[in-house]
Order: C-alpha cells, then structure tokens, then sequence
C-alpha cells in the first residue's frame, strides 16, 4: 500500500506518481510539434518522389489536361479550329481551306511588253515607225493563171524588155508561190502596222492579175513610201535549198537609174538576210547566190524602182524540205516576223 502526504490547501500526489497535469501539457506539446514536422516530412517525399518514374504517369495526366501556359483555356472553339482573340505567338496557323486568291495581273501600260523586238533585243512601242511607209510587194497573183495574154506583154525595164509578169512557181503538191507571198506579205503588214507604220500593198489579190513589174516598181513612189520590199519563192532546182536575198545593182539606162538606191538597198539586204535567218532558221541558199546575197540588174521591179527595194526569195518550193517549212503556217509567222523586224531596224537606225 502507498502512503500519501496532505498539503498545505489538499492532498498531494504520491511521491513516485508523475504530475498528470504537467505530463498532458508535455504530451500536447510535443504532439504539437511532431504532426507538422511529419506533414512537412510527408510533403517533402512526395515532392522528391515526384520526379520517380512511378510518379510519372500521374504527373503528365495532370500537365495533358492543362491548357499551356500563355494559351486560352480549352473550349468548342479551340478544338474545332476556330482562332482565340489572341492567337499565341508560337501558334502554328491551321492552313486555309480555300487557297487565297491569286492577284490579277495588271496589264502593260503601253505596247512595249508585248510587242516584237527589233534586232538586238529592244522592246517597240506602237509607235516606233509611226509617220513611216512601206511597200511591201507580193511577187506573182492568183489569177495570172487565167490572164496569160496579159501577162507575157513586153514592158522597158530600162536596160532591156520583160514579161510583165510571170504565174510564178509551185510546190510539188500544188501550192502555189502567189498564195504564199500573199500569206507572208500580210502577216508581215499586220505586224508593221501594230508598230505604227502605214503600209501598202502593190497587190492584195484585189484584181485578177498583175501588175507588171514596171508598175510595181513605180508602186513605192505612188505611195510616197520610205522602203520597199517584194515577197517571192523560187524554183529552182529540187537538190538545192535555202533563200536568200537580191539587191539592185547600179543600172543607169532608158528608164532606169539605181544610183541613189544602191547603197541603201545594200544595208537593207544586209539586215534583211540576217534577220529572216534568225527569224524562220532557213539557211542560206545553196544553189544561187553567195551567203545569201545575189546583185541583179536583169529585174525590172528593182531597176525601176527609185525607193530603197530589195527582193527575198523565202526558199526553194522545188525542194521537198522547203516546200515543207513553206507550207506551214506557223513557220510562215517567223518568216514574216523576220521581214518585218528588217524593215523595222532599217527604218530606225542609220
């Protein structure tokens, strides 16, 4: 049995018992103590486990369902395409489901885009040869076929008397050279013009034939034009091919007289040949004449002529390869550009 002592004011405890009420003010106290260090401790683990791979799949769960920083929070609008307010900077643009427009091409102001290039590659306006005029003449007609009377009648060339016209020559398939001087010539006149020249035809297959060379010849005066040019194609023999270009030889006689035209006329080839060569790749004539120049003083068309005038004879419509080049319309383009491009340079450079 334990034995107790009696205080001053009441019982007191036993000398072995511990104090009960300081003993739960110490069991509080240190309980106080320990459940938030434990918190911290627990907090602290999970913050360490965290990087663990078994922490992993809980921690990127989180971060896939939350929005990215700086972007709008999830909505219909966001995942059906439709552009926040703010589009993020880093945002990669959904690409459009109609392409843009693409924007209309404003045409030239003026003609010198789409107009040829003389020799050397400068553009030409409409109006490089405005205030100039050409004869452009188309050896031969149509209809001479059907007038031969009229057209074996003697006329004065000058320096002897000619046939005043001739029917001209053919391919072997019939097509003849008066449809395609025609041809050439009035495609050379369609582009002359859109550079601004006037340009007139000794024929347009406007009579039933003719005219005599001699009235072909005066057709360049009567038109008041600064050059001429007669369109032909020849026929010669079927081995030999090319073209090639004939200028006036100086022929002072009766009614002819070259001597102002000579020089001229002799630039005029010069241009003529290398521009026509360039133009349609026809080489020069390999039957007649020399790198594609021959010097006549037996044609009435040029004797009498008293403008600057030059004859081409385009190839040989006896030879099937340039029968076949002459035949087709677009090679008659080029040799038509050819033409016009050396009438052009003649006019506009000395």
């Amino acid at each position: 049995m334990t034995r107790t002592t009696q205080g001053p004011v009441g019982p007191t405890r036993r000398a072995d018992e511990p104090p009960r009420r300081s003993t739960l003010l110490r069991a509080t106290t240190a309980a106080a103590v320990l459940v938030p260090l434990s918190l911290a401790g627990w907090l602290g683990w999970q913050a360490v486990s965290s990087d663990s791979p078994s922490a992993a799949p809980t921690t990127r769960a989180a971060e896939a369902a939350a929005p990215p920083a700086g972007s709008p929070t999830g909505s219909p609008a966001a995942t059906t395409g439709t552009p926040p307010a703010t589009a993020p900077a880093t945002a990669t643009p959904t690409a459009p489901t109609t392409p843009p427009a693409t924007p209309p091409v404003t045409p030239p102001a003026t003609a010198e885009a789409t107009t040829p290039a003389v020799p050397g590659g400068q553009p030409m306006a409409a109006t490089t040869l405005t205030g100039r005029t050409v004869l452009l003449d188309p050896g031969h007609n149509p209809g001479n076929f059907k007038h031969t009377t009229e057209i074996n009648r003697q006329v004065d060339i000058g320096n002897a008397r000619k046939e005043c016209d001739t029917t001209g020559t053919s391919t072997n398939a019939g097509y003849t050279e008066a449809e395609y001087t025609l041809d050439v010539t009035r495609r050379a006149r369609e582009i002359l013009v859109a550079r601004g020249a006037t340009v007139v035809l000794a024929q347009d297959a406007d009579r039933a034939w003719g005219p005599c060379i001699d009235e072909r010849a005066r057709a360049g005066a009567a038109a008041h034009a600064d050059v001429a040019l007669s369109v032909h194609a020849d026929g010669g023999p079927a081995g030999g091919s090319g073209f090639h270009v004939i200028m006036p030889a100086k022929v002072v006689a009766g009614k002819a007289d070259t001597s102002a035209i000579v020089a001229p006329s002799h630039r005029l080839g010069l241009l003529l040949r290398d521009s026509f060569h360039t133009a349609t790749g026809e080489p020069y004539a390999d039957y007649v004449a020399s790198q594609g120049l021959d010097t006549r003083s037996d044609l009435g068309g040029l004797n009498l002529s008293s403008v600057p005038k030059v004859f081409i004879e385009c190839g040989n419509m006896r030879n099937s390869a340039d029968a076949k080049r002459m035949t087709d319309p677009q090679w008659r383009q080029q040799a038509a550009q050819g033409i016009a491009d050396a009438l052009t340079a003649f006019l506009t450079t000395r």
